[in-house]
């Protein structure tokens, strides 16, 4: 076992710096390393994406902090999964939601798998992924996935939140803790005869000396990319998305749902994220398709919005760096890579980024955990292509690109393979060894919920050979297990009130 550094210091701030700093404090902090944060309330923060994967509820239990501590503050809701819009013109698959898991659905999920591959090979089986999960019934109905005592079945959740507010939030738990928090406009980087991090200057001449130091800058990537001159490796031949707008709206008369919305467009997709204030919206896009002033018109129409209303522009950079721990430095947010947030995946890659971290720096395994992390962005990316590569619309030129880009890695092509020739899709998803970065069920899910099967007059009765799938019971099933689940509002309300 490595012992910890004496001393570490994260260049940048934002909730991928401050996540960071509380994981390393909460391992390293009592063994005496002193864990510094520097940013600059000069520079903002980019604050895209305001969901998260079910990842965000174990780094706050892991770190010992209570729903009602911060979601009050930071204006958070509780997201069940994804639904998608529009991304297909197929008659019955105009949407569909991307759930997340629950111990319940290992009573559905069966009968949806063999549906769906008996669909696949011709047969007019049911096959939507709606009606088979749980979650999807708890989005659609206003529920929260808040599983009561009496429902013994464990029941995963995201969150959706301010980024800003999180990012404060996390500094002032972190501070309390111990973390030194310095505001400094870092203006160069140092290195050591050997080629390590020696320190960072500010601007006004103080330097910052350390034992290790994580950058995350932002897409500056000031120190992995500026000073180690590690490559980046962008992904823009299959994620054409290079750009987005972005604006508020009020929340809505009749209330909101846990689940963020995606909602296809001309150019890009529209995000739909429920906090308790106010709804964010923001059209994800490729500049090469539409420049800035119509996608802002698009947007605007979308919402409803007058021609003049505000809006934001935000430039993305999709990719990521060849290695995310680079001799002394790691890093993390912005600063290792970019993934649109169609999945809501950037804190998921965060966390598992420093958790991993820290296990290898105590068995020595630096080589492996750059291997694992880019495993994952790989991983992810894959998931990501497979939504345009699959998507049912061919009404643009951007669709029309997406949709017949064969830029595929070599597993996506073997996941697309398994679904269209009728083969066990699970048994592949094992075969690959990805299911630790979605799982069957996931994909499953897009693949069926865009449409993709043979068209309706080419499939045939089940016949003899395939059993039935009763969904009078599957409904029953799902609708008896809804019952248990308290109303979105009810439950936030419930976080304001006094412990």
């Amino acid at each position: 076992m490595s012992p910890p550094p004496r001393s570490v210091v994260i260049l940048g701030g934002g909730t991928a710096g401050w996540m960071t700093a509380n994981l390393l404090q909460q391992r390293w902090g009592e063994q005496g390393t002193k864990i510094t944060l520097i940013e600059s309330s000069a520079i903002g923060i980019i604050g895209v994406g305001e969901g998260s994967t079910p990842q965000l509820k174990a780094f706050f239990d892991k770190l010992g902090i209570a729903e009602a501590e911060w979601m009050p503050r930071c204006n958070a809701t509780y997201k069940a999964g994804i639904e998608f819009a529009d991304w297909s013109d197929q008659p019955g698959y105009e949407r569909y939601f991307h759930p997340f898991p629950t111990d319940v659905d290992g009573f559905t999920q069966g009968k949806f798998f063999y549906s769906t591959r008996a669909r696949r090979t011709g047969r007019d089986m049911p096959a939507h992924p709606d009606p088979f999960f749980l979650q999807t019934r708890i989005a659609r109905e206003g529920l929260a996935p808040l599983a009561p005592a009496n429902f013994p079945f464990f029941v995963s959740y995201g969150y959706h939140f301010d980024a800003h507010l999180i990012g404060a939030f996390l500094r002032d738990f972190g501070t309390a803790k111990g973390i030194e928090h310095v505001d400094a406009r870092i203006a160069s980087v140092e290195l050591n005869d050997i080629g390590d991090v020696a320190a960072l200057v500010a601007e006004d001449g103080r330097r910052f000396e350390a034992d290790f130091f994580v950058d995350a800058s932002g897409f500056r990537a000031a120190i992995i990319e500026g000073a180690l001159k590690e490559p980046h490796l962008p992904f823009a031949e299959n994620l054409f998305n290079d750009s987005a707008v972005v604006t508020p709206t009020p929340l809505p008369a009749d209330g909101i749902q846990a689940c963020t919305r995606s909602i296809a467009k001309s150019a890009g997709w529209i995000w739909n994220i429920p906090l308790t204030n106010r709804i964010g919206n923001g059209y994800v896009y490729s500049s090469r398709y539409i420049d800035r002033d119509a996608a802002a018109t698009e947007l605007r129409a979308h919402l409803g919005l007058s021609e003049d209303a505000e809006v934001r522009h935000l430039q993305m950079k999709c990719g990521r760096v060849d290695r995310t721990w680079v001799r002394n430095c790691l890093a993390v947010g912005l600063s290792q890579g970019f993934l649109e947030p169609l999945e809501a995946t950037a804190l998921h890659v965060v966390i598992n980024t420093a958790e991993s971290f820290l296990e290898a720096w105590e068995t020595g395994r630096r080589d492996e955990f750059n291997a694992l992390i880019a495993r994952r962005y790989e991983g992810i990316r894959d998931y990501l292509v497979c939504h345009y590569r699959t998507a049912q619309r061919r009404d643009t030129d951007y669709w029309r690109d997406a949709t017949s880009n064969d830029r595929l890695s070599d597993s996506l092509k073997g996941v697309i393979t398994a679904w269209f020739t009728g083969a066990d899709l699970e048994q592949e998803v094992a075969r690959q060894n990805i299911g630790n970065v979605y799982t069957a069920m996931s994909w499953h899910c897009m693949l069926a919920g865009y449409g993709n099967f043979p068209k309706q007059e080419m499939l045939k009765p089940p016949g003899p050979d395939v059993t039935p799938i009763d969904m009078t019971e599957v409904s029953r099933f799902v609708d008896g297990c809804a019952m248990n689940f308290p109303p979105l509002a009810q439950a936030l309300e419930r976080l304001k009130e006094p412990a």
